[in-house]
């Protein structure tokens, strides 16, 4: 830290790094090996199976669908969401000074949000896209043409840009003074602002504002969509057509209530200052999401474990994957 009392804000000192108190596994703890290796794999596994999703989209023609270009987007921001996070947790957790520089905090904010509301923006738009396959299925290529879903993504990527750069670009202008300990296991906006030396209740309100607009927007398009949704299938003449209609959106739905849920729940909690349910809610969204959201859109989803059957047993009928077993 640096001495900052020239500066006219008395004998403080300049935050030039934050420690993170993580988990708040003591020194000598055997939990910091079993929880490194269970995060470790939970992180890889999410990489495998998000990246599968990707690469099985990419190379079926038959999933070269909106549904499936918006899920393999989808797939994409769920890798890169632990990403941000984990390896950094991994690295603090056999860790003893868990320090991170403020460009390090800063980067790790900026690029969490970043996704994180691109992800919101796009589950609006796969709830639109399910919106329109179901209740307007005849003008369904027409409306979500491939020029269309390309301005969609474009929309998700752009519009998390312009709602997270600005408020990014005040944060980083600011200074922090001591203390420097973070009672978290990321960097986060909240606890980073209350280190701030100089006032910071206009930038916490333009942020809420944002927050605010961002969830209840994206909120009201999927509840709208699904609503229409619930509706057309209740109205459907045949029980098949309307449970394959369903089938289509379970997925989405489960993954919807999910996210949702959890940023609703963290924002009720927020206003009771309880930390160890703020670390419990970031583990859900940061860690186990991204985890099981391969295996929610797949273990309902026909086509793809389909498409999956195929390719393995293909695969199995490579002479050279033949040669490899027989040997």
């Amino acid at each position: 830290m640096e001495n900052i009392s020239d500066l006219g804000l008395g004998n403080k000192t300049r935050v030039t790094e934050f420690i993170l108190q993580g988990f708040g596994f003591t020194v000598n703890s055997g939990l910091r090996v079993l929880f490194f290796i269970a995060l470790l794999l939970i992180y890889l596994l999410t990489l495998t199976g998000n990246s599968l999703i990707i690469a099985l989209v990419c190379i079926d023609s038959h999933l070269h669908t909106p549904m499936y270009f918006f899920l393999s987007n989808l797939a994409f921001m769920e890798i890169w969401v632990p990403t941000c996070t984990v390896p950094r947790m991994l690295l603090d957790t056999l860790s003893e000074t868990k320090s991170i520089s403020i460009a390090a905090c800063f980067a790790q904010i900026y690029f969490y949000y970043f996704i994180g509301v691109a992800e919101f923006i796009l589950l609006a738009v796969m709830s639109f896209d399910r919106y329109v396959a179901i209740c307007r299925p005849l003008h369904y290529e027409t409306i979500m043409s491939g020029r269309v879903c390309l301005w969609l993504i474009l929309i998700c990527w752009g519009g998390s840009f312009l709602l997270i750069t600005f408020p990014a670009i005040f944060i980083m202008q600011l200074s922090f003074c001591g203390p420097n300990i973070m009672d978290h296991f990321l960097c986060d906006t909240a606890p980073l602002m209350e280190f701030a030396c100089s006032d910071t209740q206009t930038l916490k309100l333009v942020i809420f504002i944002l927050s605010t607009f961002l969830l209840l927007s994206s909120l009201f398009i999927t509840l709208f969509s699904y609503l229409c949704i619930i509706s057309t299938i209740l109205h459907m003449p045949s029980t098949g057509r309307s449970q394959k209609a369903f089938s289509t959106c379970a997925s989405h739905l489960i993954f919807v209530i999910l996210c949702y849920g959890s940023s609703i729940f963290l924002t009720v909690i927020s206003l009771f200052n309880s930390i160890g349910l703020k670390k419990m809610v970031a583990v859900l969204n940061i860690i186990v999401t991204p985890f099981l959201s391969p295996f929610i859109y797949t273990i309902r989803n026909d086509n793809v474990k389909q498409i999956m059957k195929d390719t393995i047993d293909k695969k199995l009928r490579c002479p050279l994957w033949k040669l490899v077993r027989d040997s």
